[in-house]
């Protein structure tokens, strides 16, 4: 019975992965995010060659220092497009950080903080 949902399961996702295999060309940029800091923070990375929407890094928990390996979709020059935000782990001390990076090239890292204060919204 596991055997037959096994291969239901991976002959339902093979299509899957061909599909994401070729809109990506096949090859995507390989950026490690770093949260640059002691403190814990939540991090969520966008893919803005997709669009804004587009997560690549959803509310991932970075520990001080933590280096994180994600795969971006490469623009028409072969570089990646990314946005983030960042907020602290700590309810009680409560710290934001959001960056644009464009133009990073295969093995780029990306620094990840957040040591602003929050804005509220309006």
């Amino acid at each position: 019975m596991h055997r037959k949902i096994g291969k239901v399961l991976i002959f339902a996702v093979a299509p899957l992965l061909l599909v994401a295999s070729t809109a990506l060309g096949g090859e995507g940029v390989a950026v490690n995010i770093t949260n640059d800091g002691t403190e814990d923070i939540l991090v969520t990375v966008y893919d803005m060659t997709i669009g804004p929407n587009a997560v690549v890094l959803a509310h991932a928990r970075l520990n001080g220092f933590t280096t994180v390996p994600i795969s971006a979709t490469p623009d028409a020059n072969g570089l990646a497009n990314l946005s983030w935000t960042a907020i602290s782990a700590d309810a009680n001390a409560r710290k934001c950080g959001h960056a644009n990076s464009t133009g990073l090239s295969d093995s780029s890292s990306l620094t990840v903080h957040a040591d602003s204060n929050c804005s509220v919204p309006s």
